[in-house]
């Protein structure tokens, strides 16, 4: 069975529900301690030896309290001889989420927040693009991509790196377009983490990265994490490494991306929804901590059970299918998402998990409550499908499974999405090359043109070079997105395309609309079919200022 899985769907897409393994049968007594450090050794090995390309992988195992496995594997930087270990700081972006939903948990606990009381009793003033919604969201709906955002909804407010202020992206959240209705269904969105992490402010007196180093970090031991990106050393960390082409974003050769986690991914801004890094040997005590249901090594709690508990209640249907057949015995019957944490059956067991993606490394964490078992993957590039043979091949050994090899899969399912992306490369070049000449002259283009939540994006006449180097056209640079300036290109009559010269970041169509002989209005997208979610292009609304 050929399924086409992105970068994105194969980062968030739970383990066992893209392919399935073995049928499922009744509980297996897993192998003991030893065994699975061993058997999930020689796995990680196999992986890294199928996709070559990969620097570094990290993966901590535990089980009933105890540390099964805390190791790195490979290089922090490409080609450098430096080893990655247990200790080895990753990014690991959404993972973050559910460290934010413990925080507001202990502000329940603490009779400070209520899970149902809308957001505009902790944010005096709050509200939405759609009032009735701005009135009624509440922290749950915050943590539970429930609001009627679309998918992604203003992400380029702080991706890529963006120069705003947490103060600036709150100020921006009530003009971001709301398409669906109210807890009508699942769309993931960063943006309601930010404002989640704005209750924890308001409420503590405290800013969300103090209160998170100060009230959780500190309180579990996690001496290694750090809440933002900007505060990793880069000694420390598995630099980011991805592909940038040609033709396409994700394709390519493996490169070294930035000499810091933050030259390429710094969420300060943003970081409730995914500014955290980590290490195995520091996220094996967060495992331990959610297994245990808030309870600490001495006995104490970080929160309470009932709170554990009910961030385990899922709250939104994100995927559902008939479930398990003949060629898929594994399938998931339903998938939710709780309170930063997503959940779903899985070999007739409870699954507990969250994705996390950042530009040059993506990770996951699976829990397995009925067995009290952990398992977190990180890694420092975006290779999404050794993510996959990574988290699906160690939830089978740890719960004693057999029957399906995982990282075969996973290597032909890579090679058929790439060859799949690369045709629809092709696709578009040769459009480009038979589109139509725009209607106007180029300079009618020029201007500056406003979007309501983002900001203002800027096209001038440029002219570069000298001799058969120089070259004329327009320049299209968003004005709080640093890395987001480039070309803009004819490519089918009024719709353009941009160059970016900075090949980290994902192209964009403009398509203007033509009133009276100009262009009052334009829309975009991203070029690539395989473009990551959070640059939702298609949001932006423009018209000349």
């Amino acid at each position: 069975m050929s399924i086409r899985l992105t970068r994105r769907t194969a980062l968030f897409t739970s383990a066992g529900a893209a392919v399935a393994p073995a049928p499922a049968l009744a509980r297996q007594a897993a192998p003991d301690d030893a065994a699975i450090a061993e058997q999930a050794d020689a796995f990680v090995k196999r992986a890294m030896a199928a996709f070559p390309d990969q620097p570094a992988v990290s993966v901590a195992i535990v089980r009933e309290g105890r540390d099964v496995l805390t190791r790195g594997y490979g290089v922090r930087r490409q080609g450098a001889a430096t080893p990655a270990d247990q200790h080895t700081l990753f990014a690991i972006a959404s993972n973050t989420k559910n460290v934010t939903a413990a925080a507001l948990a202990i502000l329940v606990d603490e009779g400070k927040v209520k899970w149902d009381e809308p957001v505009a009793t902790y944010i005096p003033g709050f509200t939405l693009s759609d009032p009735f919604i701005g009135e009624r969201i509440t922290v749950r709906d915050t943590l539970s991509h429930r609001a009627g955002f679309g998918l992604g909804a203003g992400d380029l407010l702080f991706w890529p790196n963006s120069d705003r202020s947490r103060a600036e992206i709150m100020a921006a959240v009530p003009r971001v377009p709301i398409e669906h209705g109210f807890r009508s269904g699942y769309r993931y969105c960063n943006l309601m983490y930010v404002v989640a992490g704005e209750v924890i402010a308001h409420v503590s007196g405290q800013s969300w990265e103090d209160f998170i180093q100060t009230r959780v970090l500190d309180k579990v031991g996690m001496t290694e994490t750090v809440p933002f990106t900007s505060r990793a050393d880069p000694a420390k960390s598995a630099l980011p490494h991805g592909r940038v082409g040609p033709p396409l974003r994700y394709q390519g050769d493996m490169t070294l991306l930035a000499d810091s986690i933050a030259g390429i991914w710094n969420w300060d801004a943003a970081g409730a929804a995914g500014g955290f890094c980590s290490s195995a040997a520091d996220w094996a005590k967060w495992m331990k901590l959610r297994l245990a249901l808030g309870r600490l090594p001495d006995g104490s709690r970080l929160f309470s059970e009932a709170a554990a508990r009910e961030m385990w209640r899922p709250n939104v249907i994100s995927s559902s299918s008939p479930g398990p057949t003949a060629e898929l015995p594994g399938r998931a019957i339903a998938g939710t998402y709780a309170m930063g944490w997503a959940v779903q059956d899985y070999r007739g067991e409870r699954l507990i998990s969250h994705g996390g993606g950042s530009p040059g490394g993506i990770s996951a964490t699976l829990l397995i409550p009925g067995r009290e078992a952990g398992i977190s993957v990180f890694t420092n590039a975006e290779e999404s499908f050794l993510l996959r043979a990574l988290r699906s091949g160690l939830a089978d050994i740890v719960m004693g499974k057999t029957g399906f090899d995982w990282i075969a899969d996973s290597v032909r399912l890579r090679d058929e999405g790439n060859a799949k992306s690369i045709a629809a490369a092709a696709e578009i070049d040769a459009k480009q090359a038979a589109g139509a000449a725009p209607s106007l002259a180029l300079d009618a283009y020029a201007g500056t043109w406003r979007d309501p939540w983002y900001g203002d994006i800027t096209i001038e006449q440029r002219t570069e070079g000298r001799g058969r180097n120089r070259k004329t056209g327009l320049w299209l640079a968003f004005s709080r997105t640093p890395a987001l300036k480039g070309w803009l290109e004819p490519y089918d009559g009024e719709t353009f395309r941009t160059r970016f010269p900075d090949k980290r970041e994902e192209d964009a169509f403009v398509t203007f609309v033509i009133q009276g002989g100009a262009p009052v209005s334009a829309t975009m997208k991203g070029v690539s079919p395989d473009i990551d979610f959070s640059y939702d292009y298609q949001d932006l609304r423009l018209t000349r200022a």
